[in-house]
């Protein structure tokens, strides 16, 4: 089957730039806000969403996206609402939605049952921060016979054996974490992001985006120099937070701005 993350990506190219993945937590400030965020992002320059639930032990996360994610536990958010969120989100734009979720939510609600309810509520995959190829089998199983996108991160400390796996199971893109360390605004990338997408396409990786420390236009146009993606999070977020749709809107088409020059 056809990834429609790779195809989004590819149709950004096609258009002279490059892709712009937006990440915004389900059920923050609740769980209608949040769909009506992640309406905002596609409708405003958008490509992808990255859409997380939240999750009591976010290992990964800065101190912006953990405060949303507490706060749409608190408001009551439940794993199914998930499922909810992302059908109604795909009903209204068209544009693939990815849910990034920690592993154990999944293996508690069970493999084959999440991959079915996510493709019936029309979602394109997931991007699973905290399991590797080599440990996800029943997912990569799960993933063939729904046709989702699942998406491994390299880190600039993958070995070359790493890499390869990461490589060899992808689908839609490799998520190329730009630094070592929790999500966040840096002022500036680390170096070794271009590094690394040098290391996965001389391993055959098609699509490779950048996330981790974007937070403006000028890192988002920086990014796509080497990379096909570029990935914000903690930035919407504290746009959502402080300035509501209005304010995502605009820092979503200010991100936008920023996908005019694509990689070579």
């Amino acid at each position: 089957m056809t990834s429609r993350v790779a195809a989004a990506i590819e149709s950004a190219h096609a258009a002279g730039r490059g892709a712009l993945i937006g990440y915004l937590p389900l059920g923050f400030p609740d769980l209608q806000t949040s769909i009506d965020a992640a309406v905002t992002l596609a409708e405003n320059g958008a490509d992808v969403l990255e859409l997380g639930p939240p999750y009591s032990d976010p290992v990964m996360d800065g101190t912006v996206i953990q405060e949303a994610t507490q706060a749409a536990l608190a408001g009551g958010f439940r794993l199914r609402d998930t499922f909810t969120a992302v059908a109604e989100i795909t009903r209204r734009v068209d544009v693939p939605v990815l849910v990034m979720t920690y592993w154990n939510p999944v293996l508690q609600y069970g493999v084959d049952r999440y991959a079915d309810d996510l493709a019936a509520a029309g979602g394109a995959g997931l991007i699973t921060p905290d399991i590797t190829p080599e440990s996800a089998a029943e997912w990569l199983a799960a993933s063939e016979r729904t046709g989702l996108d699942r998406v491994f991160l390299a880190a600039p400390t993958s070995t070359d054996e790493r890499l390869d796996l990461i490589v060899a199971n992808s689908t839609g893109f490799i998520y190329t974490v730009s630094t070592m360390g929790i999500t966040g605004e840096r002022a500036q990338l680390d170096a070794a992001a271009r590094t690394l997408v040098g290391r996965l396409r001389e391993r055959g990786a098609e699509h490779a985006c950048v996330g981790i420390g974007i937070s403006n236009a000028d890192q988002v146009s920086s990014v796509l120099d080497y990379a096909d993606g570029a990935i914000v999070g903690t930035a919407l977020v504290r746009a959502l937070r402080d300035g509501g749709l209005d304010g995502l809107a605009a820092a979503t088409r200010a991100l936008a701005d920023g996908t005019v020059r694509v990689a070579n």
